[in-house]
């Protein structure tokens, strides 16, 4: 699907209050399709995995998810699929300082672990959820405690969900999900990929909440789409959903934060394009987003607990 910025900026300047309203309801109404079928099927299948690129989204999903199978009458548990990761040692530690590691890669997840604690959880077995530290690279212990009973649903939330040498439970017991921004956004005589909203999406994050610089961020997200490429792209069409998180207003959400130091990359080619589009789009006064809106996992101020 592509959208034309144009009629993104008129929408904005005629009435963004509604604007916001009816794109936010858009959203809402896939995902409830998608809680709709899940409901019908829920005794035969309790687990749902929900992947996504980074900057997908895929958190706030899962969590309007859970939130509606909960307002259903189906009790409903999230839980992060990075709680899986493998502790590193000290040599894979000085490794990844030097940018020597695919810290993308599937086989940084556990998972013997993983599938072990999934079966058990479909058997209304309880399991020890553990908790990863990503500051310091190990495993702090347990999360939680979780015993799934019947009728209730654990929504299992990560890159690598959809990939079936992860995954390895027979999937007749399975939801899959996969989340990510399929609209491309039009611009006069060139289209900015979705990848591109991502990155943006990224940019916003981590410098209000991470003090990363938007080049620290770029550089980043250049080894994060190389394993997206390779390890998240070739599964999706694995999924029994597909929803769409992109959010047509956001990038007038984003434009005064981000402009100014875009502009000062002109060095980067890559970024280039979504510089340009910026430039295009129509500012938006935040205060008009509600907290339940899917950029506030962005962009802050958001009514989830991230």
């Amino acid at each position: 699907m592509n959208i034309e910025i144009n009629r993104i900026n008129e929408e904005i300047k005629y009435n963004a209050s509604d604007y916001i309203a009816s794109v936010n309801e858009a959203y809402r109404y896939q995902i409830e399709q998608v809680v709709d079928n899940i409901v019908k099927n829920k005794d035969q299948r309790p687990v749902i995995l929900l992947a996504g690129p980074s900057g997908s989204g895929k958190t706030t999903t899962a969590m309007m998810i859970e939130q509606m199978l909960d307002e259903r009458g189906c009790e409903t548990h999230v839980i992060s699929m990075d709680n899986y990761f493998k502790p590193l040692s000290e040599e894979e530690k000085i490794l990844s300082a030097q940018g020597k590691m695919d810290l993308e890669s599937p086989d940084r997840i556990d998972k013997d672990l993983l599938n072990e604690q999934i079966s058990e959880i479909e058997n209304c077995r309880p399991v020890d959820i553990p908790n990863y530290c990503f500051a310091t690279s190990s495993r702090k212990g347990s999360k939680m405690t979780l015993a799934r009973k019947p009728g209730e649903m654990v929504i299992f939330e990560g890159i690598h969900a959809l990939n079936p040498d992860v995954i390895t439970v027979p999937e007749e017991n399975l939801f899959k999900i996969y989340v990510s921004v399929r609209t491309r956004i039009l611009c006069g005589d060139f289209l900015v990929h979705p990848s591109k909203v991502r990155l943006l999406r990224r940019m916003i994050r981590d410098s209000s909440f991470r003090k990363r610089s938007l080049r620290e961020t770029m550089n980043m997200f250049r080894n994060v789409e190389i394993g997206a490429q390779k390890y998240i792209m070739p599964f999706k069409k694995r999924s029994d959903f597909d929803i769409d998180t992109f959010i047509s207003y956001e990038l007038s959400a984003y434009r005064d934060a981000l402009l100014t130091e875009l502009k000062k990359l002109s060095d980067i080619p890559e970024l280039q394009d979504i510089t340009s589009v910026l430039e295009m789009t129509a500012p938006l006064d935040r205060t008009l987003i509600p907290p339940e809106s899917l950029i506030c996992e962005f962009i802050g101020g958001g009514a989830f607990k991230y």
